[in-house]
């Protein structure tokens, strides 16, 4: 079964806030939906089950809402709108992550990304279920079983196809900021009989990305030259005038998908925003659907 969609990603508003945050992230994205033009596209909204990770996160990571909570308040707000997440394995045994499947499921959720460990431990820690056994294990109980897609990766062919060999029936791309992926994939593709869907990732860089980096942090690979490229991409963006950000931001976009649209691979977009949704950011994805989108074929 495709998901088919575009796929908004919405982060868990810290505890502190999180129910008046929540509400106010369903009216943002109805009301930045509505005012560019692009009501009723969104079909699903992503939420990352996230844990704390590095200590030099740009953004201090404090207690957030559990991606249910999160999503037993949007949910309801945003009508038609089906539920993506990200599930952390690596520190549940089977037991545990079978009833937080069922449970994510019951709840709405489309589909589920299985994931691993933070960066800053070695895949194999953790003592649960690693993400590429998960996505067999859990065959007959979620029907869309996603992983993560990093092209820039080294090694990412091998990784990716042993991980559509475990049973994963959608790749989610790390954000992307150059068009490696259309390398990646004709490689893929002229190498591998598997063709599983692609949720290509795409994010708006605001200004405040000079200041803090976060997603400079997100995409960070030290001594890949292909990551430090994107980098510097991002750096432009982010001191960039909105027109001109706009342009290279929809460039890309372009650049990726008619490389890859008819590689055989079904495909859906992710937008993310990662400092919070915001109109300058939809008029970018609502002038990037008006290029291509998986809703118009």
């Amino acid at each position: 079964m495709q998901l088919n969609t575009v796929a908004l990603e919405l982060v868990a508003p810290n505890v502190e806030h999180g129910v008046e945050r929540a509400h106010e992230d369903a009216e943002k994205v109805l009301r930045h939906s509505a005012q560019s033009g692009i009501a009723g596209r969104i079909g699903h909204i992503m939420i990352p089950g996230m844990i704390p990770e590095d200590n030099d996160r740009p953004m201090p990571m404090k207690p957030k809402l559990d991606v249910l909570d999160f999503w037993s308040i949007l949910g309801p707000e945003l009508p038609g709108v089906k539920g993506l997440c990200t599930q952390v394995t690596s520190f549940t045994d089977k037991a545990a992550l079978g009833e937080r499947l069922t449970v994510l499921n019951n709840a709405g959720f489309d589909g589920i990304i299985f994931v691993g460990v933070p960066r800053t431990m070695s895949d194999g820690e953790g003592g649960g279920v690693a993400p590429t056994d998960a996505l067999s294990m859990f065959a007959d109980q979620v029907d869309n079983r996603g992983a993560i897609l990093i092209p820039t990766r080294d090694g990412e062919q091998g990784r990716f196809e042993f991980k559509c060999a475990q049973g994963a029936t959608f790749g989610m791309t790390q954000l992307l900021y150059s068009d490696a992926i259309v390398g990646f994939l004709r490689d893929f593709a002229r190498e591998s009989d598997h063709r599983p869907e692609l949720l290509l990732s795409f994010g708006f860089v605001p200004k405040l990305e000079g200041k803090v980096g976060l997603i400079n942090w997100l995409i960070q690979d030290p001594g890949n030259e292909a990551v430090a490229r994107e980098q510097e991409f991002v750096r432009r963006l982010a001191g960039d005038e909105p027109a001109g950000k706009r342009r290279d931001l929809v460039d890309l976009y372009k650049r990726v998908i008619d490389g890859v649209v008819d590689l055989g691979f079904p495909l859906s977009v992710h937008f993310e925003a990662p400092y919070g949704v915001s109109a300058p950011a939809f008029d970018t994805f609502a002038e990037m659907l008006a290029y291509w989108s998986p809703d118009a074929g």
